[in-house]
């Protein structure tokens, strides 16, 4: 009987069965099950970051109905900044730290507590209070979020963009449900928020305790790099001044400067923060084919001639399309810089995502008074005139950005 020589066999002289194959450069494809638990994290942000949005759009109406004064306004902003922005780092190390799997539920539905109990106090002091507290609600829920994704993420850029992107969905959805709300019920229409935080919150508990995903869950090795670190900060800083400042001003230049309807004010709205999510999805798809540091670099050099095209085109209706270009260019890197920063730190991965989904976004927040006097000044078209310089800023920084060393469960 012939016999046929096993292609898996070892070759004569040798010790053992060979090598396997070396596997491709690109990035693993997540497992379906990987796909469902981002979508849950992904659905989390989502509405985590929709009390961040409540915020601004309920402002004006604690000023029609509690005839608060523009001081008095300001300050629930800056409560609610205060309250997301300072603790994020603090609780990033806590979270490194000790085991606080429970933490991301807690902080949603503080975050939907606060928020929604807020147009139901009389006092001024006491709605101050709650809305910082929601605040603080949304610096718990980002870092110990944002670690357990990467865990369930894995090495994929596109399936942490599915986290990355449920934060831009939250702001885009703050003012479309809001709005209708308030104008019906008035401040008190907040309570009606609730509810989603404490569902929320009880389906991220039930998902506490995961299927394990091999090597994800690992504790990862290696040495954190805190000067790339610092770069990449410095770029998510200035990608948020642009999206905060676009953000700010796009509906009233469209109303006061290209003279358009507040529809189609609204519609501008609309899809620069449509184009937001899309460019956040789109974004880690891109950086799993040419690379994390690459998409950042390409979302710095196609945001300014976006930006360009939506200041000088002609018309009320054609600039509606760079509208969402830019949109969707400023949040290209959005999902890249989570996971790149927590690839810059792979001992501290709560640290890093408290500082690229917390500080470094509320930072942008802060400086857009800067953006209001250029605006007093110059009118709507001169502050978004002025954020042409961040593009090539954030291009510039991201050229300094080297590649994250490999790492290795350890």
């Amino acid at each position: 009987m012939t016999q046929f020589a096993d292609p898996a066999a070892p070759r004569p002289g040798s010790s053992g069965p060979p090598d396997p194959p070396e596997p491709p450069e690109s990035q693993p494809t997540p497992a379906r099950s990987t796909w469902r638990r981002m979508r849950v994290w992904g659905i989390a942000h989502a509405v985590d970051d929709l009390y961040q949005g409540l915020v601004p759009a309920s402002v004006p109406y604690f000023v029609l109905d509690r005839h608060y004064g523009y001081v008095a306004a300001s300050g629930l902003t800056l409560a609610a900044t205060l309250g997301s922005a300072v603790p994020q780092p603090f609780i990033g190390l806590a979270v490194d730290r000790m085991r606080l799997d429970w933490l991301a539920a807690a902080g949603v539905a503080l975050a939907g507590l606060g928020l929604g109990l807020s147009g139901i106090v009389p006092s001024y002091a006491a709605v101050w209070c709650l809305i910082l507290l929601s605040g603080l609600g949304i610096a718990m829920f980002h870092p110990a979020a944002g670690k357990s994704a990467r865990e369930d993420a894995g090495d994929s850029a596109a399936a942490m963009s599915v986290f990355a992107a449920g934060g831009s969905v939250g702001f885009f959805l703050a003012p479309v449900l809001a709005t209708p709300a308030l104008i019906a019920w008035g401040v008190g229409a907040t309570a009606l928020f609730v509810p989603p935080a404490v569902l929320t919150a009880f389906v991220l508990l039930r998902h506490r305790r995961r299927q394990a995903v091999p090597g994800a869950r690992a504790v990862r090795d290696g040495t954190d790099r805190w000067g790339p670190f610092a770069v990449l900060t410095g770029v998510e800083v200035v990608r948020s001044v642009a999206f905060f400042g676009v953000n700010t001003f796009i509906e009233l230049y469209w109303i006061r400067h290209l003279h358009a309807s507040r529809g189609l004010a609204g519609a501008a709205l609309t899809g620069f923060l449509a184009g937001g999510v899309g460019g956040t999805l789109l974004g880690g798809r891109i950086a799993d084919r040419i690379g994390m540091v690459r998409t950042v670099q390409i979302g710095g050099a196609l945001a300014l001639p976006m930006l360009a095209g939506l200041l000088l085109t002609p018309g009320a209706v054609a600039p509606l399309l760079f509208a969402v270009l830019t949109g969707a260019c400023l949040n290209l890197p959005f999902a890249v810089l989570v996971k790149l920063g927590q690839d810059y730190l792979p001992t501290r991965p709560g640290t890093a995502a408290g500082v690229t989904l917390g500080l470094g976004v509320s930072v942008g927040g802060l400086l857009s008074p800067v953006l209001g006097l250029i605006a007093s000044a110059h009118g709507p078209r001169g502050a978004l005139a002025s954020l042409l310089v961040i593009p090539p800023l954030a291009l510039a920084l991201g050229l300094l950005l080297p590649e994250p060393s490999p790492h290795r469960p350890g």
